[in-house]
């Protein structure tokens, strides 16, 4: 069975959604934040990164969010919630798959750039807050013309996106009030039964259980 080490309002939600999507089994295990809203120690100490998520799968510990959703949906799923090279959204399905990526390394840079007082219009900043707002104009664009990111079904590109449009801006991340069609797809992903599921458990608003 697999171990999610759950670090509370982390992007370790993500693997909790993914596996009640799957109906697979697993144990959670939550870790709380400092005070200074930092992962403690024994989080850390799970994987050389220290970042949320890890999971353990008998002796092997992974961690990094994109492959731990492909490894799950392949080593466990038979493929479920991915897209083969063979199926014709397979490069859709990949892209956006690592999107979030993208999008979290411009939201690190803007902070970054606030923290140390960057002036809003010196050439990092600008470049920094133009790469952000182009990320997501490109998103309400893809999403003006699909369901979901990799096309007409909702995939694992789909889970790897919503934490930065939900939970990020709790950081704060960029909002969405702008953009309709990006809206639409987060009121109609958190919809689904999975997905309320694993916010019960392991969502922005969730709290360690009692028992744990």
């Amino acid at each position: 069975m697999i171990t999610i080490h759950h670090l509370g309002v982390s992007q370790s939600d993500r693997i909790v959604w993914l596996m009640e999507e799957l109906e697979l089994p697993y144990e959670l295990k939550w870790y709380d934040r400092g005070e200074d809203m930092l992962a403690p120690a024994a989080y850390r100490a799970l994987h050389p990164l220290g970042t949320a998520p890890v999971i353990h799968d008998g002796d092997r510990v992974l961690a990094e969010s994109t492959a731990i959703v492909e490894y799950v949906s392949h080593v466990h799923a038979g493929g479920r919630l991915s897209v083969t090279p063979d199926q014709p959204n397979y490069a859709d399905y990949l892209y956006w798959l690592h999107f979030n990526n993208n999008a979290q390394s411009a939201f690190f840079v803007r902070k970054a750039l606030e923290t140390a007082g960057a002036s809003a219009d010196s050439p990092f900043a600008v470049t920094a807050q133009r790469r952000e707002t182009a990320l997501y104009r490109h998103m309400e664009a893809r999403l003006a013309e699909v369901e979901y990111l990799a096309g007409p079904e909702f995939t694992c590109a789909d889970i790897m996106a919503m934490f930065n449009l939900t939970a990020l801006p709790l950081f704060g991340g960029r909002g969405i009030d702008d953009l309709p069609h990006v809206q639409a797809y987060v009121a109609r992903v958190s919809a689904r039964p999975a997905y309320r599921k694993a916010m019960a458990i392991a969502g922005p608003q969730a709290k360690r259980p009692a028992a744990d």
